[in-house]
C-alpha cells in the first residue's frame, strides 16, 4: 500500500503528521509512504506549486494524503504559480471528478453549532461534489466591455457524460446510507443547471433501485441545510455549488477542523479506488507552527482513505470511533473551545484506538 504524503503549507505539515502517528498505530502491514512538496513551499524550492516529481509521486501512489496549501507572501504571484493552483492541477491531471465531503455533528457537539440543539442532533448527511468542472476550470477572462471598463468573465458547463458520472457516485453512496439523494442546481435560470437537473432525472429512471431522488435550488439547499438539515441524507451538485454548501455544513457541525473529505475518480489499484484526501480546512497561516490547529480533520480524511483506497472497513472505523471518543471526554482544540494542542489531540485518539 503506497501511500503519497503531501503535507504542504501553514498547518498542513503539524496535521498531516499526527494523521501519520495515527496511522503508525495500527501496524498497517505493507504500509509505504513517501513525501513530495506540494503548494507554496514547493514553489518557493522548485519554482512551482505542483513539481513535476510531486505529479509523478501521486501517479505512483495508491492513494495521497494532503495537508494544505496557501501562503499569503504568495499572493502577489501570478494565478498559474499561487499555491491554490496545486490542488486544483491534482484534481484535473488526476481525474478526481468526485468529491465526498461528509458533515455529522459528533453525540456531546450539539451545542457547539449555531443551530438549535434539536436541529443539530439530526445534522448527518454527504456531499457529493462534482470536482473537475464548472467555473473553477472552464474558460476564464479578462477584457473591456462596450462602457470601456474592466470585466472578469467565467465559463460555466457541464456535459451530460460528467452529470451522469457524478450522479452514479451520488447513487452508490445513497445505497449505504439513507437511501436518499438530492440534487442541487439553479435550473431555473441556468441552462447549465437545466442539463444537470434533466440529466440527473434521465439517470434515476434507469436505475433499478429504490433511491428517492428529489431536487432543490442552491439558494433553498443552503436555507434548508440550516432549518431543516435531517431531511438531507446525500446532495449531489456541482463544483460551485459543492464549494459553497459544504463549508455551510462544515459550520454546522460546530467546526471545519472536524471535516474530512475524498477526492475520487474511476482509477483503480490493486486495493481499491485511487484517491486524495485531505481535511476541508485551510492553511491558517494566523496559527502555523504554534501547535494549536486540531488535525481531526485530516485524522478523519486517513479513515476515509483506508476505507474507500484500501477496503479496510475496520481500521476507519477504528479510527472514526476513537476521534467521536476522545471528543465525548471533552478533548477541545482551539477551534471547539478547548485548550488541546496539535499534538496532545493526536495522542488522545491513538489512546482510544
Amino acid at each position: 500500500m503506497k501511500i503519497a504524503v503531501f503535507p504542504g503549507d501553514g498547518i498542513g505539515p503539524e496535521v498531516t503528521k499526527e494523521a501519520l502517528r495515527v496511522l503508525d498505530a495500527l501496524s498497517l502491514p505493507g504500509l509505504t509512504l513517501f513525501e513530495g512538496d506540494i503548494g507554496a513551499i514547493a514553489y518557493k524550492r522548485h519554482g512551482h506549486p505542483l513539481p513535476a516529481e510531486t505529479l509523478e509521486m501521486a501517479r505512483a501512489a495508491d492513494a495521497v494524503l494532503f495537508g494544505a496549501v496557501g501562503d499569503p507572501s504568495c499572493d502577489i504571484l501570478e494565478r498559474h504559480l499561487r499555491p491554490e493552483q496545486a490542488i486544483l492541477g491534482l484534481r484535473k491531471e488526476l481525474d478526481l471528478f468526485a468529491n465526498l465531503r461528509p458533515a455529522k455533528v459528533f453525540d456531546g457537539l450539539e451545542e457547539l453549532s449555531p443551530l438549535a440543539p434539536e436541529q443539530a442532533a439530526g445534522f448527518d448527511l454527504l456531499i457529493v461534489r462534482e470536482l473537475t468542472g464548472d467555473v473553477y476550470f472552464g474558460d476564464k477572462g479578462e477584457r473591456v466591455n462596450d462602457a470601456g471598463e474592466r470585466e472578469g468573465w467565467d465559463m460555466m458547463s457541464y456535459s451530460v457524460s460528467e452529470v451522469r458520472r457524478i450522479a452514479a457516485i451520488a447513487w452508490n453512496a445513497a445505497k449505504t446510507r439513507g437511501g436518499r439523494v438530492t440534487s442541487v442546481d439553479k435550473a431555473n435560470v441556468l441552462e447549465t443547471s437545466r442539463i444537470w437537473r434533466e440529466t440527473v432525472l434521465e439517470y434515476a429512471a434507469e436505475q433499478n433501485d429504490n433511491i428517492a431522488l428529489d431536487h432543490m435550488y442552491v439558494d433553498n439547499a443552503a436555507m434548508q441545510l440550516v432549518t431543516g438539515p435531517s431531511q438531507f441524507d446525500v446532495i449531489v451538485t456541482g463544483n460551485l455549488f459543492g464549494d459553497i454548501l459544504s463549508d455551510l455544513a462544515s459550520a454546522a457541525v460546530g467546526s471545519i477542523g472536524l471535516l474530512p473529505s475524498a477526492s475520487m475518480g474511476s482509477r483503480q489499484t490493486e486495493h481499491g479506488t485511487f484517491g486524495l484526501y485531505e481535511p476541508i480546512h485551510g492553511s491558517a497561516p494566523d496559527i502555523a507552527g504554534q501547535g494549536k490547529a486540531n488535525p481531526m480533520a485530516t485524522v478523519l480524511s486517513a479513515a476515509m482513505m483506508l476505507r474507500h483506497s484500501f477496503g479496510l472497513e475496520a481500521e476507519a472505523a477504528r479510527i472514526e470511533a476513537a476521534v467521536a471518543k476522545a471528543l465525548a471526554d471533552g478533548i477541545r482544540g482551539g477551534d471547539l473551545g478547548g485548550s488541546h494542542g496539535c499534538e496532545a489531540i493526536g495522542s488522545a485518539i491513538i489512546e482510544r484506538l
